[in-house]
């Protein structure tokens, strides 16, 4: 019987990454943080000690990951040491099943690794905007905000509906959502930019094949006041009646939302809570978010123009491209990675785009 040592494929990854990784120097940060946590002022300022609590949040995690692949590398070296000396072939087969949950774990926690951003640690927002062709575009806006949905799911993050407006004739012009949890931003952030679906329309009694486009927009959500300084003076805020499909559920009153920064021109709004306090809360969050990312945006046009690079201006490049038709595939035209099994992407499975994305960044 021929067994395999249990390691992941590069031979000594796991040790590389042992040490890069510096398990000592994330716990003693942990215990910092927990430190500060502690101070009899700590909550005084909420959204600053939001920011540390997110932060000790985040360290723990990548310590949980990295002693779950620990623990998954024991138990395959343990079942393949059994299987050594009982000669059994059906022990061989759970320490093979063991070693590929090993390699697994480690991918994730490798990719973690990869987020050095500023504010990779933080919560993510992201707004979707249906492009071009109706009914067809708002179908697609609909069917990536699932797909999102549930590939924070899938990790454990927690999503929140911030605004929505939805088309009278079915599917939503627009959506946006907050997605909080260990990283969420550093991820989500490679899904900036335009997705393209081609399918047969349900909705075209000739059975035609059609084109869709929708925008997707990610901003970290601020965790620190000091990350994002607003001056009263500078909003306007204003109160409407929320728009809708109408019927028993639409709103009465002005409880919607509209938020202008006026040195920037930009506005946000939110009508999907049926107070006035708690939809001016969420566009607030939106509002820091947007001032945010166009701190972040400026910055990298700056570095950008020293450095004599070229960037794309605007919403961002078509990134992706989903085809049901007339053959199965999605492909991402960053990095060339494509999977034909659709029905799974469109379930949130998304890590392999992820990861291939973000290991573009890093080695250019």
């Amino acid at each position: 019987m021929n067994y395999a040592p249990p390691g992941p494929k590069g031979g000594n990854s796991w040790k590389n990454c042992g040490g890069l990784f510096d398990v000592e120097g994330k716990e003693g940060a942990a215990r910092e943080l927990e430190e500060a946590t502690l101070a009899l002022d700590f909550w005084q300022d909420r959204e600053a000690a939001q920011g540390v609590i997110n932060k000790l949040n985040a360290v723990k995690e990548l310590i949980r990951s990295f002693a779950a692949v620990q623990e998954a590398l024991d138990d395959a070296e343990a079942l393949l040491e059994l299987a050594k000396e009982e000669d059994d072939e059906a022990l061989a087969a759970e320490a093979a099943t063991a070693l590929r949950s090993f390699n697994g774990k480690l991918q994730q926690l490798e990719l973690s690794l990869l987020l050095s951003g500023e504010y990779d640690d933080h919560d993510a927002i992201m707004a979707l905007h249906a492009g071009a062709g109706g009914l067809e575009a708002q179908d697609w806006v609909e069917m990536l905000l699932r797909m999102f949905t549930r590939y924070a799911e899938r990790h454990g993050y927690k999503v929140e509906l911030l605004d929505s407006l939805p088309a009278d004739e079915g599917g939503m012009k627009s959506a946006t959502v907050s997605i909080k949890g260990a990283n969420a931003y550093g991820y989500l952030k490679c899904e900036r930019g335009v997705h393209r679906l081609v399918r047969i329309s349900p909705f075209d009694a000739a059975g035609r094949r059609h084109t869709s486009f929708a925008s997707v927009d990610v901003m970290p959500q601020v965790a620190d006041d000091k990350e994002v300084e607003i001056d009263a003076d500078d909003l306007r805020i204003d109160t409407y009646r929320s728009s809708g499909k109408g019927g028993q559920h639409l709103n009465k009153t002005d409880s919607a939302v509209r938020i202008t920064h006026i040195p920037s021109g930009i506005v946000v709004q939110c009508q999907d809570e049926r107070s006035q306090f708690s939809n001016k809360d969420k566009a607030m969050r939106l509002l820091k978010a947007k001032l945010l990312e166009q701190k972040i945006r400026s910055r990298e046009a700056e570095l950008a123009a020293l450095r004599g690079e070229q960037q794309d201006i605007g919403w961002g490049s078509q990134i992706r491209s989903y085809v049901f038709q007339p053959y199965r595939l999605v492909k991402d035209h960053r990095t060339g990675v494509e999977m034909g099994n659709t029905d799974a992407v469109m379930d949130g499975d998304l890590d392999e785009f992820i990861a291939a994305y973000l290991k573009k960044i890093i080695n250019n």
